[in-house]
C-alpha cells in the first residue's frame, strides 16, 4: 500500500529549501484519506498534536526526496533543477525524468521501516511514501502517470513565482489512479477516459 503521495518544489541552489506544495496520507497513516494543502495534514478533524506530526513526517521525506535529486544531478553532471519562469503549453515527455528509490528506516520519520520512489520534472519532484513490499515497479508507473496529469493542471502566479496547483483537481486524480492508496495496472483506454474526463491533455 501506498502511505503517501508528495509534490513538492525542489527550491533553488544553494540552501534554497524545497516546499510541499501538495500531500496525501493513506490508510491508517492518516486515520482517513484526505487531500491536503500545505498547513492542513492530514484530516482538518484530527488532533493538533497528530496533525502536526503527519506534517513533519512529510517534510522530512520532502527534504531527503530534494536531497537525492540533488545527488543525482551531481553525480551526472545534470545542472541543478531550473526554476519555473513559466510553464510548458505542450505536454513535455518524462522519458528521460530522473527518477531513483530510497528506503527510510524506522522510525525516521515513519514507525516502520518505507521505501519511497520519486520522479523529478522541471523545478518539480513527485514522491510516493510505499510499503516495502510494494511493488515498486508499479510505483515509478504510477508517477509517471500522475506527474504529466497534475503537472497540465498547475497555474504559476507570475514570472518567476510560486507554483498553484487546485488541490481539489489533485484529489480526483489520485482518487482515479491511487484509489484509497492502492496502485492499479491501469490500461490506456482508462487514463484517456480520465483525461477525457478531467479536460487533461498529458503526454504518454
Amino acid at each position: 500500500m501506498v502511505r503517501a503521495f508528495i509534490l513538492l518544489a525542489l527550491g533553488g541552489p544553494g540552501p534554497a529549501p524545497c516546499r510541499v506544495l501538495y500531500a496525501r496520507t493513506f490508510g491508517n497513516s492518516a486515520g482517513n484519506s484526505s487531500g491536503n494543502s500545505p498547513g492542513t495534514l492530514p484530516h482538518p478533524g484530527g488532533p493538533p498534536r497528530q496533525r502536526l506530526r503527519r506534517k513533519e513526517q512529510l517534510l522530512v521525506v520532502a527534504r531527503q526526496v530534494a536531497s537525492q535529486c540533488r545527488l543525482l544531478q551531481s553525480s551526472s553532471g545534470r545542472p541543478s533543477a531550473p526554476q519555473l519562469p513559466q510553464l510548458p503549453d505542450e505536454p513535455i515527455s518524462l522519458q528521460d525524468a530522473p527518477a531513483g528509490l530510497f528506503q527510510l528506516p524506522p522510525g525516521d520519520p515513519f514507525p516502520e521501516r518505507v521505501t519511497v520512489a520519486w520522479l523529478s520534472v522541471l523545478a518539480l519532484a513527485f514522491a510516493l511514501v510505499c510499503d516495502p513490499q510494494e511493488n515498486l515497479s508499479l510505483a515509478e508507473i504510477t508517477l509517471r502517470r500522475l506527474a504529466p496529469r497534475l503537472l497540465a493542471s498547475l497555474r504559476l502566479l507570475g514570472p518567476g513565482a510560486d507554483v498553484l496547483l487546485r488541490p481539489e483537481t489533485a484529489d480526483i486524480l489520485l482518487d482515479r489512479l491511487l484509489p484509497h492508496g492502492q496502485m492499479l495496472f491501469l490500461n490506456e483506454r482508462f487514463l484517456q477516459a480520465v483525461d477525457r474526463e478531467m479536460g487533461i491533455k498529458a503526454s504518454r
